[in-house]
């Protein structure tokens, strides 16, 4: 890393120290350019293949073979990202998706959003959310503690990578689309942030912005083990 020379100001600012967490990054609406800088900010941030799937061609010279590859990368505590990338060889093609994801990275609200619940603590939704894509349409719905993440195996993947412990979810369309079913849910949870809130709902359902400390992984653990 220390061989990166930054290209944008945004890059340049991280480099310097000017910026020094993910959260202060995303605020300066500066475009997010370099995935090295998600790396410095975001140094524990996980990756995962969310779908990869080999697409042939017949051409003039013979077959043409090439990979589609999807992924989504979160450091379990508010950070989620999506991206996808096309390659002739899988290696080269799951590093280019998981930098895309990197890029498009966001940053999302949780809260304690259901009336069963009423503990305080950010482990679920602050709302309700919907994300649409193709044919797909994702429903986020807050949860009680203890229900855990009552969704499809995509959609898990995704809300435990961005640190949401529990939350119903309803899906309608071709959810075998991998792909649609993902990016319907990264659209759900993007929602999040740009749905406004007033200071007395942030006080009274608790609602966090980004990270809180605590992992997804450590808060689980803690929960098993009561």
């Amino acid at each position: 890393m220390t061989d990166w020379v930054p290209k944008t100001r945004l890059g340049q600012m991280v480099l310097n120290g000017e910026i020094t967490t993910m959260s202060d990054a995303l605020a300066t609406k500066l475009p997010l350019r370099e995935p090295e800088i998600v790396d410095i900010l975001l140094p524990d941030l996980q990756d995962e293949v969310i779908d990869l799937n080999m697409v042939q061609r017949m051409t003039d010279s013979g077959r043409r073979v090439r990979f589609a590859v999807t992924c989504i990368v979160g450091n379990g505590d508010g950070f989620i990202g999506y991206g996808r990338a096309k390659g002739k060889e899988v290696g080269p093609s799951i590093k280019k998706a998981i930098d895309n994801a990197k890029l498009n990275i966001i940053e999302i609200k949780r809260g304690c959003g259901s009336w069963q619940c009423g503990c305080g603590n950010p482990h679920s939704l602050p709302f309700e959310v919907t994300g649409s894509t193709g044919s797909v349409t994702v429903t986020l719905k807050p949860a009680p503690r203890g229900v855990s993440l009552a969704v499809g195996d995509v959609a898990k993947s995704l809300l435990t990578l961005a640190g949401v412990q529990d939350a119903w979810g309803f899906a309608r369309g071709n959810t075998k689309t991998k792909v649609n079913y993902a990016m319907a849910t990264f659209e759900a949870l993007k929602m999040t942030s740009r749905m406004r809130v007033t200071d007395e709902q942030a006080k009274t359902l608790n609602i966090v912005s980004g990270p809180t400390g605590i992992k997804f992984a450590e808060s689980e653990i803690d929960a098993e083990e009561e």
